[in-house]
């Protein structure tokens, strides 16, 4: 389908510049060596791996790779016609940009549709993929977990097959929610029974030769495969593997967050949040007004937050409730769910509930940026009672303070706001500082504008 999307809007778009090229009376390159446009856009993509089925790359991950390929095409379209004898590419090459321009466009919004129309049938259990999972444990368990609560991987678990039981190692007191189908000497019969189009090979203490079988009888009936790496917590999105001879290594790159790459993205949230600032001045004015105007007390709520090493500061956000009573309800915390959203009696006022259905009390923290004190991007900060808690609850959560808390951050735009696993956003927060980039940061911020249509607490 993709490779069809993309061979239609190629096409389209040499039909389009050409028309736009014509009507502003540049001279035209030969129809024949247009046609070779569309199928060029596609070669290329294909030998970059666009075609290749990637659980995790959205729509966000591929638009760069996209632009600049496309610009490829359109640059070797120019060559063409430069080093053909028969034609005067400098003069056709007006004509060539203009297709360049519509391609620039309409390629990625024929790829967006794609993810869009694809996301959405994912999320009706439709195009799903039925999946197995090799292995045992702890691990096979979170794989499942995964899966089955991201419908946008469009993998389906339909089995356990490993060479032990699978109570051996899961929770007993949360077993497996997908049936264990044997033995791996039984994978072929149970991928015909099952249909499975993929595998996941998980921790188990089976032979690996066991398991490096299984893995080729995967391949030879046609199954996509993956394999979760040992100490998986230190492999990002950077590593890449290298080779000693026939034998494979996985480099592992690492993030400073005192390096150069961090300071500069220090300097661009504070240049951004301050210019940000005065865009949005009169929306900020009129919510400072309104505030006001709901209910007795300040503008600004002030609470004290923890920030990069530990350090305390006041994070700020517009007033959303009226002050509290004896009366009012106390807040129970769930026993693995963070604080936030409404903690006990709902007393927000009725700007307050627009506000935080739209994240627009958040706004202030754009003065935290501007101060150093926070970043646009990074892990919500929490309250300082509340660290000391899960820094001895949730494992590796104090690893969050090696960055500068965000107004908004990876664990949120993947829709763990409000009251939900502290566990799960420690996770989320982690892989976000070991493969940081400036074009994660803007990939986090465009997808802050969609999670905010979702209505938060």
């Amino acid at each position: 389908m993709r490779l069809l999307i993309d061979l239609s809007t190629a096409s389209a778009a040499v039909a389009i510049g050409m028309t736009w090229a014509n009507h502003s009376a540049d001279r035209l390159p030969p129809s024949w060596m247009m046609c070779f446009f569309a199928p060029t856009v596609v070669a290329l993509f294909a030998i970059r791996g666009l075609y290749q089925r990637s659980l995790n790359r959205s729509f966000l991950d591929e638009l760069p790779k996209i632009e600049a390929l496309t610009s490829v095409a359109a640059m070797l379209l120019l060559s063409g016609l430069v080093l053909n004898p028969d034609t005067d590419g400098s003069s056709r090459g007006p004509a060539v940009a203009k297709v360049w321009m519509v391609a620039a466009i309409l390629i990625p919004l024929g790829r967006l549709v794609w993810f869009l129309v694809r996301n959405h049938q994912f999320r009706r259990d439709r195009l799903i993929s039925p999946t197995l999972i090799v292995g045992n444990g702890r691990i096979a368990a979170k794989v499942v977990e995964r899966l089955e609560v991201t419908p946008q991987y469009g993998l389906r678990p339909v089995g356990l097959i490993d060479d032990e039981l699978p109570s051996m190692g899961l929770d007993r007191d949360k077993p497996a929610t997908i049936p264990y189908l044997g033995k791996l000497d039984a994978l072929e019969d149970v991928i015909t029974r099952t249909r499975a189009q993929c595998l996941i090979v998980a921790f188990s203490r089976t032979r690996d030769d066991a398991i490096t079988a299984a893995v080729k009888i995967a391949h030879k009936r046609g199954l996509a495969v993956w394999i979760v790496p040992r100490i998986f917590d230190t492999i990002g999105v950077h590593a890449h593997i290298d080779h000693i001879g026939g034998l494979p290594l996985i480099a592992v790159p690492s993030t400073d967050p005192r390096g150069w790459q961090f300071a500069v993205k220090h300097v661009s949230d504070r240049m951004v949040a301050l210019l940000g600032l005065v865009m949005i001045s009169p929306v900020f004015l009129t919510l400072m007004l309104l505030v006001r105007l709901s209910s007795p007390g300040p503008i600004f709520f002030g609470q004290p937050r923890i920030g990069r090493d530990g350090r305390v500061f006041q994070c700020l956000k517009f007033r959303s409730m009226r002050p509290a009573r004896e009366t009012d309800a106390a807040f129970e915390r769930g026993a693995d769910s963070a604080p936030g959203g409404v903690e006990g009696e709902d007393r927000r006022t009725a700007i307050g509930k627009i506000m935080r259905a739209t994240s627009l009390d958040e706004l202030p923290q754009l003065i935290n940026v501007i101060r150093g004190e926070m970043s646009l991007v990074g892990p919500r900060p929490e309250r300082p009672e509340y660290v000391d808690l899960f820094n001895v609850q949730i494992a590796r959560y104090g690893d969050r303070h090696r960055v500068k808390a965000g107004m908004t951050g990876w664990a949120q735009v993947h829709g763990l706001r409000g009251q939900t696993s502290i566990a799960d956003r420690a996770e989320w927060d982690n892989f976000y500082i070991e493969n940081w980039s400036l074009w994660l940061d803007w990939k986090i911020i465009a997808m802050t504008f969609g999670a905010v249509l979702h209505r938060a607490e």
